[in-house]
């Protein structure tokens, strides 16, 4: 959607509004208070309003959304998602504030709110076939130190930034990626950590790539791969970046190269706090694309 199909698509907040209903309750509006699905109206007076005839009671369409209790012009929070659509690599709150003309504490609150929407959604044996799995470190590039006071600056396993750990669906390209528990030693990932990932994901008997790092070591043994997933190693330590036609990681290698780029380009630091939120961002974006993703980040930010 360009900025000229959205001026189009919603001239007015009145627009806007109608807009939600129909994803939100898809023309049937229903009592929050008492269930009931008729003699429930729309209000023309206050259009975020809604009564129930059978309760006497009145309700917000945008109860239970992270719209809820926003004075923000609902204009400028579509326009804030579209923009954050359209930017591959993500936009930063001092430039939705710029964009939209709002405060800067309420551009980063709309941008968190909206990264909530992107995370809600349920991968719950979501990928089947062949999958893809690999670990990225999010925390900057290794600085110089002193090694007899901090240790030598390390880059990627062993290193003391945060772990990642992502799987790519061959046939849908969709991404489901995860942050471990930040290693304060610089401890490696373990195969319980990989596998708990693979668990929430992969149906049985699913085709994993992977890389030869030990940790796969699990996919190996039938007592620590109750799910009988299907082990195909490709042996970068030994310069092998494709064993075969189709054999290889490339597929979430590319995703960790648009996430990583958005945060040191766009964002520069991400805390481990919040990073969990900026990863389901980029997944969102890898998992939906063209029109449909505005109306199912929609959907999404309804709790």
């Amino acid at each position: 959607m360009t900025f000229f199909d959205f001026m189009i698509k919603f001239p007015t907040e009145k627009a806007v509004i109608k807009y939600f209903l129909k994803i939100r309750y898809n023309d049937v509006l229903i009592c929050p208070h008492c269930g009931s699905k008729v003699r429930v109206q729309h209000r023309n007076d206050k259009l975020k309003l809604c009564n129930c005839h059978n309760c006497n009671n009145t309700f917000s369409i945008f109860k239970g959304t992270i719209f809820e209790k926003s004075s923000t012009d609902l204009r400028k929070w579509f326009y804030a998602i579209h923009l954050f659509l359209n930017s591959k690599k993500g936009i930063s709150g001092l430039q939705l504030q710029r964009e939209i003309g709002v405060t800067y504490k309420t551009a980063w609150r709309m941008l968190k709110q909206i990264r909530s929407a992107m995370g809600n959604t349920d991968m719950t044996k979501a990928f089947e076939a062949m999958v893809e799995i690999d670990e990225a470190y999010i925390g900057g590039k290794p600085r110089k130190q002193n090694n007899q006071i901090h240790g030598i600056a390390k880059r990627g396993k062993g290193t003391k930034k945060t772990p990642v750990i992502g799987v790519k669906e061959r046939s849908s390209n969709r991404v489901y990626a995860k942050i471990a528990l930040p290693n304060e030693k610089g401890q490696k990932l373990t195969g319980k950590q990989l596998f708990n990932v693979l668990d929430i994901v992969c149906k049985d008997k699913t085709t994993v790539f992977t890389d030869d790092y030990y940790g796969y070591g699990f996919l190996d043994d039938e007592t620590r791969n109750p799910r009988k997933l299907v082990h195909i190693v490709v042996n970068h330590s030994a310069g092998q970046f494709s064993a075969a036609p189709g054999i290889n990681t490339n597929g979430i290698e590319s995703f960790w190269a648009i996430l990583k780029r958005g945060i040191l380009g766009i964002y520069h630091h991400v805390s481990v706090k919040y990073m969990q939120s900026y990863v389901n961002e980029f997944c969102f974006r890898q998992n939906n694309h063209g029109d449909i993703a505005f109306d199912s980040l929609l959907k999404q930010a309804i709790a």
